[in-house]
This record gives structure tokens, sequence and C-alpha cells, in this order.
């Protein structure tokens, strides 16, 4: 992992991306993009993650997020990390899935020669931290972020977005509360 994507100022507010191994479609499911959500909230009320802005894509998780007083970013995003891996392979393997072999040996062959990872590695390494160090930074991710999924062609607003802050920014609420920059 580059050096350069690292979280070293624990303070700081940062853009931080966390893909699925070979940017697999993986976030197509109800159940998959909720669990998601549920983290995150967990990683909020418990773990003192101060979130600012999200968006959940097929492949990839876009933040802009800071840690409260005492916690550790990077800690969070590992727990985070750690946490979600297995309970959406889980998931993968109970409910019913077209892809299911296939995602699993995707995630199998990502993990096999890494002595770190026990079976599935879900998770590519790193979360490409990068730190927002001036308002015209943070607008501009922010930006980026929310309109992931209109470039995606998803929607053609961003506030209409379910899985996004889109909607928080927009004045109409949304499934997680966040910090307005």
């Amino acid at each position: 992992m580059s050096h350069q994507y690292k979280i070293r100022n624990e303070e700081a507010v940062y853009f931080l991306t966390c893909t699925v191994v070979d940017w697999i479609d993986v976030f197509t499911r109800a159940s998959y993009k909720k669990e998601i959500v549920q983290s995150l909230q967990f990683c909020q009320e418990k773990k003192g993650l101060l979130l600012y802005a999200w968006c959940l894509m097929p492949s990839h998780l876009h933040l802009i997020a800071s840690a409260a007083d005492g916690a550790k970013l990077a800690a969070i995003i590992r727990d985070f990390k750690k946490y979600t891996s297995r309970t959406i392979v889980k998931l993968i393997e109970q409910e019913p899935e077209s892809r299911r072999n296939w995602m699993l040996q995707r995630f199998l062959y990502a993990g096999k020669y890494l002595q770190r990872v026990e079976n599935y590695k879900f998770w590519q390494d790193g979360y490409h931290a990068i730190e927002l160090t001036s308002n015209f930074m943070k607008e501009q991710k922010l930006d980026y972020l929310h309109q992931n999924p209109v470039t995606d062609l998803t929607v053609a607003a961003p506030e209409h977005y379910v899985f996004s802050s889109a909607s928080n920014y927009a004045g109409n609420g949304g499934l997680l509360q966040v910090l307005l920059l």
C-alpha cells in the first residue's frame, strides 16, 4: 500500500474509499447494502466515527469522515472492514445469490496466498485516505462522492440515491445521520 494514502493526522477529515476485491459489484442486493449502513451506524454510535458524507456504490464505498476525540480513524475503518467482510460473505453464502460460487471463488483466490487471510478476502487492502486540508478539497470530494450514482446513470439527481448522504445535504434526511460540512 502506498504511504501517500495513509491516515497520518488523526484529527483531520479524510476522503476514504473502500473497494471490493476485483471491483466486484457486490452491493446489488438490499441485504448487503443494509449491512453496510448498519455497520456504519454502529461505528458512529459505538466507535467514534464522525461521518460527514458517504456513498455506497456496487463495488466500493466512499466516505468523508474523521474520528471523535480519543478515537482513531484508522482503527475504526480497520474494524469496519474486518466485520463487514465476514458478515457480507456470510450473507452471500446463506441468501439466494445467482453469482455466489463465482464471487466466493474470487474472494478465496484473493486471499489464497496471504497468511493473514483465513478464507476469503473481501475488501482490497487500504482505504485510499486523502486528507482534506481545505474547504475547496472538501467541496470537491463531497461533489464527487454525491455525483457518483449520477455519473453511473443509477439516478438522475444525487438526492434520489438512497445509499448516500446526498439527501441529507438536500435537507431531506437520510439512512444515516451526517455532520454537514
